[in-house]
């Protein structure tokens, strides 16, 4: 009697475990009936879930082509990816994944990487532009242009020419395909590249600012307010435009030579630029974090403080909060990674899609000299001057006619002029030129004679009659009647020609005489 309650505790105990077996076993069965039930879902999601054509189930051997390339792409096997593809499409031209494969060749460029590569990747999707330009995968290949030059994109002080390459095509891919799904994401890469080509600019002009060149600094960053608002530190650059106005004034006002009308003029033209500057920067970043400095210069210039609209405030404040904060970790990265850090680029709004007019240095030394010009004004435009009438007094600022001179005729034999007063009258006493009788109040009386009247023309004296020069016979030496030579005289001697004197000697030969 005493051994019955054990039994009975035996055969509960027993009872419980196959309970419990059986309930293992059940529950056993269940996990590996759901596990061989979502088996064929699991092996489904191997292949390429981006790919809206791979979950078809398709027997098709350009299907299987296909397929077979995408899992050699994801396992980075690009050459055998590209190897299959190429297969496809020239043994499947008519297939309906000729497209994704086409479009799938520039991705299998683009994900190995490197310069060669992207260009390549670039070559393949401007081909799928060209053969499917009204596909929805078109918009794709133009974004994939774009995230071409993104990732090749330098730091802001290094070569831009990517981003700029970049900006170009996410401005078209916008443009081309306004109402593609990917409008979102191609803003916001549009936004980050503006974002490092507002920041070169800026940096640049800030440059020529400590270089205390104003209208280089004017240009840079005018470019910069005016092609990219939504610039992080827009802010900056229209205070700077306004210091730079202002050093201008300041120089305007220490320049030596100035007159003093001129220089306050000019002073006021380039203050009220300057606060023209400071005011834009309370009305259309009322968030901004210079916007107290722009209040305290104005203030400081004795100039009116804008109040911003309720709009611009919300539409600031929007922008500033979209912005992430950039920390020590990104400050750290950003020494180490090759791109340029673009956290604090905005999150809402449209970005610009075409460029204004750049302003160009050229162009701000051009409107200082109007400015200069406008200052100073123009001389007003002198009266026509007339000379004195024949009876007035020369003046000083009005000139006199010239006087007459009266030449005269030919052959007269007279080497005289006559020459009449300034005012056109003759002296006192003689006649005018006309026959008039000459004016006793002229101021100029005549000098010389007053008849003025000319002599008849004289005949010329007959010229003198020709002599005949002959030449002197030799004179023969006279004899004397007894028959003797006569003897020379003096006289006689000196007669005779020359060259019976004696020769000359020496110097003697240099005189002829």
């Amino acid at each position: 009697m005493k051994g019955q309650p054990p039994q009975r505790g035996g055969m509960n105990r027993l009872s419980k475990s196959i309970v419990a077996a059986a309930l293992a076993a059940l529950l056993f069965s269940g996990v590996s009936a759901e596990a061989r039930e979502k088996k064929p879902k699991h092996k489904k999601n191997q292949d390429l879930s981006a790919n809206p054509l791979a979950g078809v189930n398709s027997k098709q051997p350009d299907k299987e082509l296909f397929d077979k390339a995408m899992v050699a792409m994801k396992k980075g096997r690009f050459d055998v990816a590209r190897l299959d593809l190429q297969t496809m499409l020239n043994t499947y031209p008519d297939s309906e994944y000729r497209m994704r494969a086409k479009l799938a060749v520039g991705d299998t460029w683009f994900k190995e990487g490197g310069t060669a590569a992207l260009t390549q990747a670039e070559a393949e999707y401007k081909d799928f532009i060209t053969f499917f330009p009204q596909a929805p995968e078109a918009a794709e290949a133009q974004m994939k242009v774009g995230d071409i030059y993104y990732q090749q994109m330098e730091k802001p002080d290094r070569d831009y020419n990517n981003a700029q390459n970049a900006e170009r095509e996410y401005r078209a891919m916008i443009n081309m395909f306004p109402d593609s799904p990917l409008i979102p994401r191609a803003k916001q890469k549009l936004r980050d590249v503006q974002e490092v080509l507002a920041e070169r600019e800026t940096q640049i002009g800030l440059y020529y600012q400590s270089k205390e060149n104003y209208t280089a600094a004017i240009a840079r960053l005018q470019t910069v307010v005016d092609t990219y608002p939504l610039y992080s530190r827009s802010d900056q650059a229209l205070l700077a435009i306004g210091d730079s106005y202002s050093a201008q004034a300041h120089a305007v006002q220490m320049a030596p030579g100035l007159p003093g009308a001129v220089r306050e003029r000019l002073r006021a033209m380039y203050l009220e630029r300057a606060s023209a500057a400071y005011g834009k920067v309370i009305t259309r970043y009322p968030m901004a974090p210079h916007v107290e400095d722009a209040r305290d210069r104005l203030v400081a210039m004795n100039r009116p403080v804008p109040e911003p609209t309720q709009e611009s405030v919300a539409e600031n404040d929007a922008e500033e909060r979209s912005r992430q904060p950039l920390r020590f970790t990104d400050r750290t990265l950003g020494l180490v990674k090759h791109g340029p850090t673009v956290v604090e680029a905005v999150h809402v709004g449209d970005p610009s899609l075409e460029d204004p007019k750049r302003t160009l240095a050229p162009d701000i030394t051009k409107e200082n000299i109007r400015m200069y010009e406008e200052a100073v004004g123009k001389p007003a435009e002198a009266a026509p001057v007339t000379p004195t009438g024949p009876n007035e007094p020369p003046r000083s600022d009005q000139p006199s006619q010239a006087p007459l001179q009266l030449t005269a005729p030919e052959g007269t034999g007279v080497g005289v002029s006559i020459v009449n007063a300034p005012s056109g009258a003759s002296g006192e006493g003689a006649p005018a030129p006309n026959g008039a009788p000459g004016d006793p109040n002229a101021l100029v009386k005549s000098v010389g004679p007053t008849n003025t009247a000319l002599p008849a023309a004289e005949k010329p004296a007959e010229a003198p009659n020709q002599v005949e020069v002959r030449p002197q016979t030799a004179q023969t030496t006279p004899t004397a009647t007894d028959g003797s030579k006569q003897k020379k005289s003096k006289a006689n001697l000196e007669e005779e020609s020359s060259s019976k004197k004696k020769k000359k000697k020496g110097l003697g030969k240099l005189n002829p005489f």
